[in-house]
């Protein structure tokens, strides 16, 4: 089983004040109801594993429980999922414990292996000698008398030895957990094969239903109902065929109030994960970004807002801007404002819209991609109060206004001539910007990220 870092706990690092959450779900796995499987449920890159990880620790920390991991993503290769349980269980107990799990195990696996070879064991299981026959219907009605009689005996037989065989394991499971209860988390559901999570969830519901057992179920729910419909064409019913195997569903928090914050004041976890990497980041040291209150950092801050980026896109967008800067220095504070908010622009459009950035590099860009791309109704709203405010659609605005045809393009109405003029002397100098270097300022820190070829 994958060894978790035992260092990592929420004494160590909690920015997204997520330990209340695991207070709570230890208070429900402690307590009488019948919570197992719980699902810890989040978008991709929001940091689930790493509460596992955290909400692991923090159990074992207690002394109440015994807690293992399961990686299904890694484990799905072997293709048994009854074995990967079962392997998980047994690294929890040694001594006699062990021998005698082992020896209850083995005659569950090999019924697996005679009878279900890859399909699900529990399937057959569960299912009653009148479903059991109707499979082989076909290749029965060609045989004997004699034997028919003697395959329906044999499938009777192994039918009954298997439930025997699995009661004697779950008998042996509780007496295990009786001492001390067992808490399996699986992470990754979502990213194995969907084969292998659905075999994985039929036997959590029919084969390890024990008491004093428990399942923690870490996935990405909308991925995983996905998958399953795809696999198996099940429609509108795989998000309710799935639901059947939980009995409590917690959505991973992503807003939250940080010590001393008003009740009415929430943070969102990526805005304050971005703060987090940019100071921390050696390579952009020095540079404005790197601040926290200063209208670059925000401009970056608002670009993740908008598009609600995940913890690990926040990643992915800070290490493109430390490529960016230590390839150009773009980023520098010599650069003026406006330049360096393009520049940052250009990472962002470079890391999350292909189709965006293929249009700028083959100077293809139309108004409509770009205000679609930034969540703009229109780039020159001079009316909008926060067109003013808002960096991105100041920016949006001087990109635009290089493109042929595009309303931005136009001379700005009498009222507003004089603020565009002081705005963009603010943003790239005394002189302003020259037609058409707004959007080849976009372009050339694009092209940067080709490493010196030609696009």
């Amino acid at each position: 089983m994958k060894e978790l870092d035992k260092d990592m706990t929420f004494a160590s690092r909690d920015e997204f004040r997520r330990e209340p959450v695991a207070d709570q779900l230890i208070s429900l796995l402690r307590s009488e109801i019948e919570i197992s499987p719980l699902v810890i449920d989040g978008d991709w890159g929001t940091g689930k594993t790493e509460f596992c990880t955290k909400l692991k620790n923090k159990l074992e920390s207690t002394s109440d429980f015994r807690a293992v991991y399961i990686d299904a993503f890694k484990a799905d290769h072997a293709d048994d999922p009854l074995m990967t349980i079962l392997s998980a269980i047994l690294s929890l107990v040694d001594g006699g414990e062990k021998e005698n799990l082992r020896k209850k195990a083995l005659p569950v696996l090999r019924f697996g292996a005679k009878v279900a070879g890859k399909a699900l064991v529990s399937h057959f299981l569960r299912t009653d000698p009148e479903t059991l026959a109707a499979d082989f219907s076909q290749e029965l009605d060609k045989a004997s008398d004699d034997f028919i009689d003697s395959a329906v005996r044999t499938i009777l037989k192994d039918h009954e030895e298997a439930e025997a065989n699995i009661n004697a394991l779950q008998d042996t499971l509780a007496s295990i957990a009786e001492e001390k209860p067992i808490v399996i988390f699986i992470d990754e559901l979502d990213r194995c094969r969907p084969d292998f999570a659905v075999q994985m969830l039929e036997l959590i519901k029919h084969t390890f239903d024990v008491t004093g057992v428990q399942f923690v179920l870490v996935t990405n729910m909308k991925q995983l109902t996905s998958a399953v419909h795809h696999a198996y064409g099940v429609g509108e019913d795989a998000k309710r065929y799935l639901e059947k195997f939980i009995k409590f569903r917690c959505v991973l928090p992503e807003r939250f109030n940080q010590s001393g914050d008003s009740y009415s004041k929430e943070r969102e976890a990526s805005i304050e994960h971005l703060r987090a990497k940019l100071s921390a980041s050696k390579t952009l040291e020095g540079t404005k970004i790197a601040g926290t209150q200063n209208r670059v950092a925000q401009f970056a801050e608002e670009l993740s807002s908008n598009r609600e980026l995940s913890l690990r896109e926040v990643e992915t967008f800070v290490r493109h801007l430390e490529i960016y800067h230590q390839l150009t220095q773009g980023l520098s504070d010599r650069q003026h404002f406006g330049y360096t908010l393009i520049s940052i622009f250009a990472v962002f459009v470079y890391c999350f819209d292909a189709e965006l950035t293929r249009l700028i590099l083959t100077r293809n860009l139309r108004e409509e991609n770009l205000s679609a791309g930034l969540g703009l109704i229109r780039v020159d709203d001079f009316e909008s109060r926060d067109f003013f405010q808002s960096p991105i659609s100041i920016i949006a605005y001087f990109i635009c206004r290089d493109i042929e045809g595009s309303t931005a393009a136009a001379e700005p109405p009498g009222d507003y001539r004089d603020s565009v003029a002081q705005i963009g002397q603010s943003l790239f100098g005394p002189w302003g910007i020259d037609e058409g270097q707004a959007i080849e300022t976009l372009r050339d820190a694009i092209v940067a990220f080709s490493l010196g070829a030609s696009t």
